[in-house]
């Protein structure tokens, strides 16, 4: 069977896995005929490993799935693929080589695990590399430097619970995690291959990390190991006789639970609003916020957090106008606001990884990117990042105070009936004054391409058909403003 594991070591490789796995952080393929297959070049690959968040690297299926067969070269170049990391790689690594046999077909599965301290290069020429997404990049002496201090913070998910109570586990959400990785034996034993918790003299011992992910009360080791959400009536965080505060939760539970509360919580607590498609000429509903860019946002936030900084709890601040996240730690080093898109450290790997692993989001190492683009899609403003005080803070805007004021039902039904018969032209002014709410002439010709009698004209018509109102008390005034009409 496609979908029948077929490693001893990872149980979420099957063939299926192998063919259609798309590339990420911890998932790489390397086919025969490709470029960049020499020995030392797949030993770059998993120093980028070594040094970010581990992964594995199949040898003998290439990048568009096909199962290839590394029978087919000599024992000899074979022999130099199973040396490499001994030949290439300094200091000596935890990569683990499986060779296995698809349908007949030798392939190898090069197992890395993260490090938590070392750095790693090429031993014949010192180049250290780190995996970021699905690609591997050469870090100059500054980019080492910063990985240095990036690993020292990593620490804190690592440490022993040596007083747990294991009464305390979610033998349900284990039992799910075990499923999702088809793993047969003792939770307690998967544990401990994902290096979530050691066995020292018979005992198994829990590591931080699992108390986050596993533990019915992680507060209960983990002060602040929580989610606090805020809703102010306006704009403005308010206090004493003008308080508005008109809702406060906390939300306590182990971070798979806290992700699936938010998720209803927030879905029943955010308002709708109407988005015009300029293709189809029909006002949607949509959510307040895209539910990618703020459960993205949040599962960022418990992914990356400060665990070991203590009273300080993740705030979700709902305002009117918009919705603000904040964690406590400041960025990883190798990460700036500038670069926040494209560039990735994860603070706790060990919990990125099982989130991934379980499918609580679909690309966890693409998070940032996609809050960008379900924003842009939803015609919000770009999201807003900041590092204040040793936080994170990213805020999200909306526009459903300025929209629900503006367009009225029968304004959306004229324009809906219309649009069919509408000229490009037209159909750009609505779509432009449904998201910048109000405009001249001038910016409306230029936005559309055209001379200002042509605008004119159809402003005209719009007016005539009730949808359009001119806001000027001048009969000529070339700054008049054109606003959809108020019934």
């Amino acid at each position: 069977m496609s979908n029948q594991n077929i490693s001893d070591i990872n149980t979420l490789i099957t063939e299926d896995y192998l063919r259609t796995k798309k590339e990420n952080q911890y998932f790489e393929r390397k086919g025969l005929g490709e470029k960049e297959i020499k020995p030392g070049k797949i030993a770059e690959e998993l120093i980028g490993m070594l040094n970010a968040d581990g992964g594995v690297l199949a040898f003998g299926v290439s990048d568009s799935g096909v199962i290839q067969d590394l029978g087919s070269l000599d024992e000899q170049e074979l022999n130099k693929y199973r040396s490499l990391c001994f030949d290439f790689i300094h200091p000596a690594s935890n990569v683990k080589l499986e060779e296995v046999l698809v349908r007949g077909n030798l392939i190898f599965l090069f197992h890395v695990e993260q490090e938590l301290e070392r750095i790693f290069s090429r031993k014949d020429n010192e180049n250290v590399f780190i995996r970021v997404l699905d690609t591997n990049r050469k870090l100059d002496r500054e980019g080492v430097r910063k990985l240095e201090y990036d690993k020292t913070i990593r620490r804190f998910e690592e440490e022993l619970v040596n007083d747990f109570d294991f009464e305390d586990l979610d033998e349900g959400l284990l039992e799910e995690y075990k499923q999702k990785l088809n793993y047969k034996g003792d939770s307690l034993d998967l544990l401990t291959k994902r290096y979530l918790a050691i066995k020292k003299d018979g005992n198994y011992v829990i590591k931080n990390a699992s108390v986050l992910l596993f533990s019915k009360d992680p507060e209960k080791y983990i002060p602040s190991a929580s989610v606090r959400y805020i809703r102010y009536e306006g704009t403005e965080a308010l206090s004493g006789v003008e308080h508005n505060v008109v809702k406060d939760e906390r939300f306590e539970n182990n971070i798979p639970t806290l992700i699936n509360d938010l998720k209803a919580f927030l879905r029943a607590s955010f308002r709708d609003y109407h988005f015009l498609d300029i293709d189809e000429g029909k006002f949607k509903k949509v959510p307040e916020y895209p539910e990618e860019a703020w459960l993205e946002g949040i599962v960022n936030a418990l992914c990356h957090r400060s665990y070991n900084v203590q009273g300080s709890s993740i705030y979700i601040k709902h305002f009117d106008d918009r919705l603000e996240i904040s964690n406590s730690g400041p960025l990883p080093a190798q990460v700036t606001i500038q670069n926040i898109k494209s560039e990735r450290f994860a603070r706790n790997p060990r919990i990125a990884r099982v989130l991934e692993d379980m499918g609580y989001v679909r690309q966890l190492n693409e998070g940032v990117s996609r809050i960008y683009e379900s924003m842009e899609k939803s015609m919000l403003s770009r999201p807003e990042y900041k590092e204040e005080n040793g936080n994170v803070y990213l805020t999200l805007r909306n526009k459903i105070s300025e929209h629900s004021k503006t367009i009225h039902d029968s304004v959306i039904k004229a324009i809906e009936k219309n649009w069919k018969g509408y000229s490009e032209t037209q159909k750009k002014i609505l779509d432009y004054l449904f998201i910048g709410q109000s405009a001249t002439k001038e910016v409306l010709a230029n936005h559309c391409g055209t001379h200002k009698n042509t605008i004119a004209r159809n402003l005209n018509q719009f007016i005539e058909e009730e949808i359009l109102e001119r806001k000027s008390e001048k009969q000529r005034d070339a700054e008049a403003l054109y606003t959809f009409k108020k019934h």
